[in-house]
């Protein structure tokens, strides 16, 4: 994939995927990115409590311009909703809330998964595009899950999904689950297994873009 070709899922699509995973009464932590996109995703009857690391716990949809309150605001700067019973909460509060172990999922973008349960969502060079590790160590650290959601190829068709990490790993052997446009996927050790697949793809396609051994 490159350029502006896109195949399987949309950004929309990958995060309503990811979401159906969240369980009823959940509290779960939407990082910067694509990640804040579950915000938009209608759980139905789920309670799902979205939280932010900035210290907004129990917000919505992003909203759109001209409705937005510009004071409300999640982990990526975008405007959102408060749902009932939304609190805010100073951001020291918002990190207690991570570190006490409340967290039952957090959705992280990342650069690179591993197949061994290691992620790298972070780059150290100094003219590097992109944050530094930020709360994704308290979050891989102490959520319950880990959830990742990311392209499935760099805009060059490099793996995003690999054996090992390239990159600087921001945790080992943490990974629940990833979701991609191509699908949703388990890491097992040395391979991935494929829960589903985007509309579209087919197994083989899926395996060619893989840099890891991709189980059906």
């Amino acid at each position: 994939m490159s350029g502006t070709e896109t195949k399987g899922w949309s950004r929309q699509q990958m995060a309503d995927r990811l979401a159906a995973e969240f369980e009823d009464g959940w509290i779960v932590n939407l990082g910067v990115g694509i990640p804040t996109l579950c915000s938009n995703t209608d759980t139905g009857d789920r309670d799902v409590v979205f939280h932010s690391e900035n210290g907004v716990i129990g917000y919505g949809p992003v909203l759109p311009e001209g409705q937005e309150d510009l004071h409300l605001v999640n982990a990526g700067g975008q405007n959102v909703s408060l749902r009932p019973g939304a609190a805010i909460v100073h951001h020291a509060d918002s990190f207690a809330v991570i570190r006490s172990g409340r967290i039952d999922a957090t959705v992280m973008g990342a650069y690179e998964a591993a197949s061994n349960g290691d992620f790298a969502n972070w780059k150290v060079a100094v003219n590097a595009k992109g944050g530094g590790i930020g709360g994704a160590m308290d979050l891989a650290a102490c959520a319950r899950r880990v959830f990742l959601l990311l392209e499935h190829t760099t805009r060059r068709g490099a793996p995003r999904l690999v054996r090992r990490c390239a990159l600087p790993v921001t945790a080992r052997r943490v990974v629940t689950l990833v979701a991609t446009n191509y699908g949703l996927f388990k890491p097992e050790g040395e391979g991935f297994r494929v829960l589903e697949l985007a509309p579209g793809l087919t197994l083989d396609e899926a395996r060619a873009a893989t840099g890891a051994p991709l189980a059906a």
